[in-house]
């Protein structure tokens, strides 16, 4: 493939350019290339998505990848720009490499913007398996409390091409997934973190060496601070074997006592040995648990979850990078005060008859369920569980957060899967299968069923480990009917 400097922003005037994709992010990719004078091809899978699209469009095809990938042949633009959801192992993409034509994600054409408009606006960006919403949440807080203008980007809030347009950020905190970081080329963080590293979207990949060196692209030319967590060794490496600017730190993240070039705990408060002047002779307390209570359940600092602090760590580390947070140490504790959880990350929705009833819908993955319900008390777990599983795994899952349940829920079209884990790390375990139907009847039922299992102390969790398209529109959906259905039922039984 030709190199992704070879075409500039000035260049792309005239020349021809394929967007893939016309969703939210698209939309804005083609208005801006529409402005730089680009000539537009437009791919997409769905029959009216040049209906929603203001820009002229000089071809358009709709069809499915094989359709795509023989008019990419046909019509070979000069670079595309393609959505995240364009799997690198597919025909289109496997057509592009062939063709030698430069690919760029959003992400990259955004960063090329960045740079011809407002050069001196850093980008702060994460990457990780699990996390990333929460840490960029928590980042951008802590450069809001600075008195900086800290959007939260990517694939949190709008489209980072978006905000760049704006022209008001003075930072951005960025959250990057491994599809966007696929096809980034060019970009030069202040800092970066990967918080961690487990099988995920390996399917889009192609396997866990390709997921995780996708990943790893995170570090390229960071400038400031490589983040990483000191519990996973996969992130260690990264940092090791990246390309960093000259003069980069390398900053571990840890929940135990840090050492030199670590963030970690002291007790209960955030300790930093890494960025700040004096450290090699003395730590500077950052923030304490107290800041963090409110994201416990119940509001309890003693029940905070372990990667909610993590989680915490890296954004604070992440801030120290920029100078309005090092010369305002105390924004970092005033961030995490101030920072409210994203939907369906954790979220405490209904409490009624003893049992708490949380929302972790987004944990869609294994890893991620993992670190929500080790946070629960030994055997006060109801685990709401099952949906369309990626492929993925769920033996070790299972074995390892089995201390803490009392019984779980299985939801899901396809169940064989989970509960084939069920029945082999914990035979004993009281199981419910809720029968597939449409997304209202479904959790309407687990919560019902959940409801029987708990008793007074529990904790309903929607932890389900999967996605949620074989039986919900999305995981905020699947969130929102279970909110729902645990405050009806609360309410029908505290009603006269």
């Amino acid at each position: 493939m030709t190199t992704d400097d070879a075409i500039t922003l000035e260049e792309l005037a005239g020349a021809r350019v394929g967007v893939v994709g016309a969703g939210r992010t698209g939309l804005a990719v083609i208005e801006a290339l529409a402005d730089l004078g680009a000539r537009i091809h437009l791919f997409d899978s769905r029959q009216d998505a040049a209906d929603s699209v203001s820009a002229p469009l000089e071809r358009v095809t709709l069809g499915d990848d094989g359709a795509q990938a023989d008019a990419l042949g046909e019509d070979r633009p000069d670079v595309l720009v393609v959505s995240p959801g364009v799997p690198a192992t597919g025909p289109f993409l496997t057509r592009a490499r062939q063709e030698g034509i430069r690919v760029w994600s959003e992400i990259e054409l955004a960063w090329r913007l960045q740079r011809a408009t407002r050069p001196a606006v850093p980008w702060i960006v994460v990457t990780g398996t699990d996390g990333k919403t929460t840490t960029v949440g928590m980042l951008s807080a802590i450069l809001s409390a600075a008195g900086l203008d800290a959007p939260a980007v990517g694939n949190i809030g709008s489209p980072t091409i978006t905000t760049v347009l704006e022209g008001r950020a003075d930072v951005m905190a960025v959250e990057l997934s491994s599809f966007q970081l696929h096809t980034t080329r060019t970009l030069s963080p202040l800092a970066a973190a990967c918080l961690n590293l487990a099988p995920d979207h390996l399917d889009w990949h192609g396997g866990l060496a390709a997921y995780g060196a996708d990943k790893a692209r995170i570090y390229a030319r960071t400038r400031r601070a490589a983040v990483y967590n000191t519990a996973d060794a996969a992130t260690r490496a990264m940092v090791e074997q990246a390309d960093v600017a000259e003069g980069c730190l390398a900053v571990g993240f840890t929940l135990a006592a840090p050492v030199l070039g670590q963030v970690g705990m002291v007790e209960d408060l955030m300790v930093d040995r890494a960025l700040n002047p004096e450290r090699r002779s003395a730590g500077l307390e950052l923030a304490c648990l107290a800041d963090l209570a409110h994201l416990a359940p119940g509001a309890e600092a003693e029940r905070l979850p372990a990667h909610v602090v993590a989680d915490a760590l890296a954004a604070a580390a992440l801030a120290l990078a920029h100078d309005s947070v090092a010369s305002d140490p105390g924004a970092i504790a005033r961030g995490l005060r101030a920072f409210a959880p994203g939907a369906h990350r954790l979220v405490t929705v209904a409490q009624g008859g003893g049992v708490t009833w949380i929302d972790d819908s987004k944990a869609t993955n294994p890893h991620s369920a993992e670190a929500a319900l080790a946070s629960l008390p030994a055997g006060t777990g109801v685990w709401i569980l099952g949906g369309d599983t990626k492929g993925a795994s769920f033996d070790d899952l299972v074995r390892a957060v089995r201390p803490a349940l009392r019984g779980v829920v299985v939801i899901g079209r396809d169940q064989r899967d989970v509960l084939a884990a069920l029945r082999a790390q914990a035979p004993d375990l009281a199981v419910t299968r809720i029968p597939d139907g449409d997304g209202r009847s479904v959790m309407s039922g687990a919560v019902a069923a959940a409801a029987a299992m708990a008793r007074p102390g529990d904790t309903v969790m929607l932890a389900p480990a999967c996605a949620s398209w074989d039986q919900f529109s999305s995981y905020a959906q699947r969130g929102d009917l279970f909110a729902a259905s645990a405050r009806a039922l609360i309410q029908s039984r505290e009603t006269p």
